[in-house]
């Protein structure tokens, strides 16, 4: 059975330098370390480099000059130059060591800092995003661009551009080491690189593809996992869990061959570098020996031949890194992409340039001819037309999918009018900063979702400069303290994800003490008191006749007895406000309200 969760993101791009630019940004905060990092790799590139010369000195210089002694002269006198050649070369070894330790936990600090700014940054962008982003697309896919991929690039931070730099450096030195000690050496251990070059840019987009698919089938399984825990309570109401498990099973398969493929094809790099430095060696050894006291110009000495061979393991091993480095940014940039991609996710809903904040409001709010859709060629709301005055409490009714909660979606701010004007006090919402107009629109909707933590600190998500005292007057507004005291830590409760061991109305009596410790001007209620019971709605109706004192209110309900008291009631239908006037007038009309109340939806939850 095929699910979305076989289907792919398809992404645009390719691999590319156009992302090292962009890579490069994160970084720039941090170049002087990253300079730091730098030039201690070099010293400790630079230092290595020098062990080999000084064994081609010990085997040429210092053994020949031993022996020459004899065996009567005196140990260090003998041997003095032996010992010094040993003492320097140690010493250079335990400084490279130290260097390199230092660059480690140097450049392991900045990565993290880097990671962190990321992070940041993609967080700071999925609140910026409309609702329609999350709409379209699985939770999970977005979740592991977040963890996932932005882990993938802490290695290739932390090691993988200052390694290169390094890498390079050391390839420079090393060709310059080789040409001075023999230049026909050189031109033979080069000989192999072709075949490498050949390798690299043949296999180049294999990987990337690879990769990429890897990436495509992770995020399918993680936005899978995430749905399934999400729904676990649907899943064992319905005993659906072999079904369930099938599917997961099958998307696990799918995710092992494609890394096992990108992983094979992944390896076929470092055995490649690994039997060319062993054949360029191969070859140096056969050229040398055969030049090895032959009497021609340049005779290629033990000593030079030892101290050669040293160099050319030291010039495959930047080759290696290159070669990783290469595997490195191939599989990190399949996930980079994703990252780019959501962080280039167009914002719909932003302020303008010259947005203003929304002083203190009285309520007033107009929608001046208003049309939207979702989708072009679909509208959804149609010439909607209507003006209320501060305090004016309005209920909107209507068959599912008419539009009622767009209307208010449109008044928060949630979406953009495709046409036509709503104003708050006379001033048009899209000149005025978003977060202003929220600040003094409060929402309490359907799906009350709670966060984990104290049940005081999720109501004083409403205004976090609440005092308890505030916090537990607005729970006592809503009824909502009676059985948040009875618990055992009262409102220091700690709940789990999404209120987990609540019940759905209590749950939405704490949403209700958050939004009314807001205290906002304008108040909407989408389905507020659904899964409240009739003799709790009673007494939330009670602080709501409060609250909606001297505030304008829209309030969105199948119960009757929640709109039959409000001031004005909107029916729409098909997008269209297709009747309006109180409660006795659409009764007296006759009209679809009253056909509305006729029905079972209505009358039996009154």
């Amino acid at each position: 059975m095929r699910n979305k969760f076989d289907e792919d993101e398809e992404i645009e791009q390719k691999l590319n330098l156009r992302i090292i630019p962009r890579l490069i940004g994160w970084i720039k905060p941090y170049k002087w370390w990253m300079v730091l990092a730098c030039i201690i790799m070099l010293l400790a590139s630079g230092i290595s480099l020098v062990s080999p010369y000084l064994i081609r000195m010990a085997i040429d210089v210092a053994i020949p000059a031993a022996q020459a002694l004899g065996e009567d002269a005196d140990f260090f006198q003998k041997y003095f130059m032996l010992l010094k050649i040993s003492a320097f070369l140690l010493a250079t070894t335990l400084v490279v060591r130290v260097l390199l330790a230092s660059k480690l936990k140097l450049m392991t600090r900045v990565a993290q800092k880097i990671i962190v700014n990321i992070r940041k940054e993609v967080f700071t962008k999925l609140q910026a995003l409309p609702f329609t982003y999350f709409d379209s697309r699985p939770h999970g896919k977005i979740l592991i661009r977040v963890v996932n991929y932005v882990n993938s690039l802490s290695d290739l931070l932390s090691n993988g551009i200052i390694q290169l730099i390094s890498d390079l450096f050391t390839l420079i030195v090393i060709i310059c080491f080789m040409i001075a000690i023999d230049p026909r050496l050189t031109l033979v251990a080069m000989a192999v690189l072709p075949v490498l070059l050949v390798v690299l840019i043949s296999m180049k987009k294999k990987q990337h593809e690879a990769w990429k698919q890897e990436s495509y089938k992770r995020s399918n399984l993680t936005a899978y996992l995430s749905e399934s825990i999400n729904g676990m309570k649907v899943t064992q109401s319905f005993a659906r869990e072999s079904v369930n498990q099938g599917i997961f099973n099958n998307l696990c398969d799918i995710c092992k061959k494609v890394w096992i493929r990108a992983v094979n094809i992944n390896n076929i790099i470092w055995p490649v570098v690994d039997n060319l430095s062993t054949l360029g060696v191969s070859l140096v050894y056969m050229a040398g020996i055969s030049w090895l006291g032959n009497g021609i110009t340049g005779t290629v000495t033990v000593g030079t031949l030892v101290a050669f061979a040293g160099y050319i393991w030291r010039f495959w091993m930047p080759i290696q890194n290159l070669g990783n480095f290469y595997n490195s940014m191939v599989t990190t940039g399949a996930y980079v992409e994703r990252i780019f991609e959501l962080l280039d996710e167009p914002e719909d809903i932003t302020d303008r340039p010259d947005a203003k904040d929304l002083p203190p409001i009285r309520g007033h709010v107009h929608f001046d001819h208003v049309n939207f859709s979702y989708e072009k060629g679909n509208p959804i709301l149609k010439d909607v037309d209507f003006n209320i005055t501060p305090g004016t409490s309005v209920a909107i009714v209507g068959p599912t999918g008419a539009g009622k909660t767009t209307i208010v979606n449109l008044l928060s701010r949630f979406y953009n009018p495709d046409e036509g004007k709503i104003l708050i006090d006379g001033i048009d919402i899209q000149e005025l900063k978003i977060k202003s107009i929220r600040k003094q629109v409060g929402v309490m909707l359907q799906d009350s979702f709670l966060f984990s933590g104290p049940i005081i600190e999720n109501i004083r998500y409403g205004r976090l400069d609440a005092t308890d005292e505030e916090c537990i007057e607005a729970a006592k507004m809503v009824h909502a303290h009676e059985f948040i005291s009875a618990f055992p830590d009262g409102y220091n409760t700690i709940l789990s994800a999404n209120g987990g061991g609540l019940s759905q109305g209590q749950k939405q009596l704490i949403s209700f003490a958050r939004v009314l410790l807001s205290d906002p001007r304008i108040l909407i209620l989408d389905e507020a008191t659904s899964s409240v019971d009739t003799q709790t709605e009673k007494l939330v109706q009670q602080g709501l006749n409060k609250l909606l004192k001297n505030r304008t209110s829209f309030i969105i309900a199948h119960r009757l007895s929640t709109i039959r008291n409000s001031d004005i009631i909107f029916v729409v239908n098909h997008g269209e406000i297709v009747e309006r006037g109180n409660h006795q007038e659409l009764m007296d009309l006759k009209g679809e309200y009253y056909k509305l109340c006729s029905k079972v939806v209505y009358s039996s939850k009154e």
